[in-house]
């Protein structure tokens, strides 16, 4: 399995947020943000948790599990 993060852009502009404002707001960096965005990189839960937070939605909002193709 893998995680998709195909909705945290839209939630993230959805919510006002520019990428840095999010960054600032979970204590990461822009470009963490950037590559989560991208879905090159795999959040902790602790930082799905806080971004979720930040975004005023749930972590399944943003966030699923898909089964990678066999």
């Amino acid at each position: 399995m893998e995680v998709r993060t195909s909705n945290l852009k839209q939630v993230r502009k959805a919510a006002g947020l520019t990428q840095a404002q999010l960054a600032q707001s979970t204590g990461v960096s822009r470009q963490t943000i950037i590559a989560t965005e991208r879905g090159d990189y795999a959040p902790s839960v602790y930082l799905a948790l806080r971004i979720a937070q930040s975004l005023e939605t749930t972590v399944e909002e943003i966030f699923s599990l898909q089964e990678e193709p066999s």
